[in-house]
């Protein structure tokens, strides 16, 4: 059971843990709580992030889900021959 159950979710909060300990500025993150940001700076524990230009706030390294790639940023491309004609 410890290895169906535990052991997955151990490797899931130490990959977690690795993630925040490995921020950087200028890296463009996403919070526990769905909002985008760039860290510009970080001190112990706590980052000051950009939501907006000129709109900066502090929030704790525990509270960052994700680090966003700028590969996986660009929009996919769809091709014109997918969508249907327009007899109108």
């Amino acid at each position: 059971m410890w290895l169906l159950l535990v052991r997955p979710q151990r490797k899931r909060s130490n990959e977690q843990m690795s993630m925040q300990d490995s921020l950087q500025t200028g890296d463009e993150i996403i919070t526990a709580g769905g909002l985008h940001a760039t860290v510009r700076s970080i001190e112990d524990d706590v980052l000051e992030i950009e939501l907006a230009p000129s709109t900066i706030v502090r929030l704790d390294r525990r509270a960052v889900a994700a680090v966003v790639h700028p590969d996986s940023l660009e929009p996919e491309s769809v091709a014109e021959e997918s969508f249907p004609a327009d007899d109108g």
